[in-house]
């Protein structure tokens, strides 16, 4: 795997910027994937590594960038949690492990790099040198990915009995002896105008 700086550097132009959520997301991937015993997830190993990321912020970026995983390819997923988390699973063994940012790190950051005045630029500092412990809690766990959810091919495709829409993966939900997609079934998201 890269070091930490190249990595960090491919994620901040994927990203746009640099930011402490950056720093946060690439060290949290690569301690989840040594934890889980994958050294080329963007190599050999890519189609063994599934990573659920709890939070829609910088860190998911960064993620994504190290990892490999992405939602196109169905081997990341978003779990609207809003927790600065993620769970890096090594689909071949079983192994997983979830990653928590832990918030005393904001203050850590002060004993870190205190000449730094502005917070947002200590922290960023800070992270990047933070013992792993002082920044993260890991947890080892157990997921249980339904078949649905794996990458691949669409396990299924049913046609909305409503409005016609073609539905993959298992989203679809029968109401009544009718297939529906989740927006007929009262999820729409948008008002159709015209």
């Amino acid at each position: 795997m890269e070091s930490f700086e190249q990595l960090l550097a491919e994620s901040t132009r994927i990203h746009g910027h640099i930011c402490a959520g950056q720093v946060i997301g690439v060290r949290m991937a690569m301690a989840g994937l040594a934890r889980i015993n994958i050294t080329d997830p963007k190599g050999t190993e890519r189609k063994k590594l599934y990573v659920l990321v709890e939070i829609d912020r910088c860190a998911t970026d960064a993620i994504q960038s190290v990892t490999g995983c992405s939602l196109g390819k169905r081997s990341l997923r978003w779990l609207d949690f809003g927790i600065m988390a993620a769970t890096f699973v090594n689909l071949a063994s079983g192994q997983a492990v979830r990653v928590v940012a832990r918030e005393e790190a904001r203050t850590l950051a002060e004993n870190y790099c205190p000449e730094v005045e502005d917070k947002y630029q200590r922290q960023l500092q800070a992270y990047k040198v933070m013992l792993l412990d002082q920044l993260f809690t890991f947890q080892e766990v157990e997921v249980r990915i339904p078949e649905c959810n794996l990458p691949g091919r669409p396990l299924r495709r049913v046609q909305c009995g409503q409005c016609g829409d073609w539905v993959q993966d298992c989203r679809d939900l029968e109401q009544n002896g009718r297939t529906l997609c989740r927006a007929c079934d009262g999820e729409r998201y948008y008002r159709v105008i015209g």
